[in-house]
């Protein structure tokens, strides 16, 4: 695991019980991790299989963009 994802996970348990808006999109985050894990784990995916992976990691993607953005606002308030 890289510094940044470690330092990042830091900051996230630090406010996930601060922010509620945060902590719904890191549990939410989880949850798909281990729905993509699931399907990552199969050797062959039906045609249903593979269209929900993509959905997932397109869901899971959109979410982290979100968990940065919130990230992002609470560095940005912590260095005004």
């Amino acid at each position: 695991m890289s510094a940044w994802k470690n330092k990042t996970e830091e900051l996230i348990r630090t406010l996930i019980d601060q922010d509620a808006e945060l902590r719904q999109y890191y549990e939410e985050h989880l949850d798909l991790e281990k729905k993509l894990a699931a399907l990552q784990h199969k050797h062959f995916l039906t045609p249903e299989e593979d269209v929900e992976k993509k959905r997932i990691q397109k869901v899971k993607l959109a979410g982290k963009d979100r968990i940065m953005e919130i990230l992002g606002r609470h560095r940005s308030a912590r260095s005004a």
